[in-house]
């Protein structure tokens, strides 16, 4: 298992996607401040795929378009965290240029096939055409190729959907599943958390990486850096190992931890 870290091409074809089928494993970060320059700054540190949320970030979709223009020459794969599971963001968020969709709070196979359709055009879907963006950034014909370039990702974040999981994993046009582990510890009557000893909350992991991997579906989830090892160990896929916002408390904390210590040396960072 090696982690992807191709550079992404202009193209429709979606190198996360092409990772995933090979059995890699793949690292994100996570947008959730609306600062071009952020982006921009983090476009290309290394990430496959760098996720513009729109769900509790502080993100909506008027400032997401300059952060996908932001990383419009990034390595990574740029995906995108609707607020709900409603056709019309989904559509806007392909249509502005996201490779990748996560849906959350998808509890059965029915709201998992809607998803499929608010992502993929007719006859695979119900997506309405009207790439204003993506048919200019991308080579190729988007509208033959993106049915098979988008990947949708419904989040399993509830006992409901784990209970669930086998039909939401049987549904045809799901590429990956994204686990809120805050939401799912929830559901289980546990305090949100990145991870829980609960038995319930650790059989579920375990439920959902076999049941992608028996059908060729990418297992993601949300994490923080400390438990990154842990879910690549395990078999997850798509691990989102911190955000923007978290990335710059821990670097500046760090910076001031180092600027006080007794006998600090000289750093060697760039000064702007």
């Amino acid at each position: 298992m090696t982690r992807w870290c191709a550079r992404f091409s202009r193209m429709t074809k979606n190198v996360l996607k092409a990772a995933w089928k090979n059995g890699e494993s793949t690292l994100g970060l996570w947008l959730s401040s609306p600062s071009p320059a952020a982006a921009e700054t983090l476009a290309n540190v290394g990430y496959d795929y760098i996720n513009v949320d729109l769900q509790h970030g502080l993100v909506d979709y008027s400032t997401a378009v300059p952060l996908f223009r932001a990383l419009v020459n990034s390595s990574a794969t740029v995906t995108c965290r609707v607020p709900w599971n409603e056709p019309g963001i989904i559509g806007k968020v392909l249509d502005a240029g996201a490779m990748g969709v996560i849906v959350p709070m998808v509890n059965t196979p029915a709201e998992a096939a809607a998803a499929v359709r608010a992502c993929r055009y007719p006859p695979l879907g119900a997506r309405s055409y009207g790439p204003i963006r993506a048919a200019r950034i991308f080579d190729g014909d988007y509208a033959s190729e993106s049915n098979a370039g988008v990947a949708c990702i419904p989040m399993i974040e509830t006992a409901q959907a784990v209970e669930n999981l086998d039909a939401i994993l049987d549904v045809d046009g799901v590429d990956a599943v994204y686990v809120g582990p805050a939401d799912l510890s929830i559901s289980y009557g546990l305090p949100p958390a990145s991870d829980n000893e609960d038995e319930c909350f650790q059989n579920a992991l375990v439920a959902i990486v076999d049941g992608c991997k028996k059908r060729g579906i990418a297992p993601g989830i949300h994490t923080v850096p400390g438990l990154v090892n842990t879910r690549l160990q395990q078999g997850f896929q798509m691990v989102t190992v911190t955000s923007d916002l978290g990335a710059m408390a821990s670097g500046a904390a760090t910076a001031l931890k180092q600027a006080t210590a007794d006998g600090a040396g000289a750093g060697a960072d760039t000064i702007y």
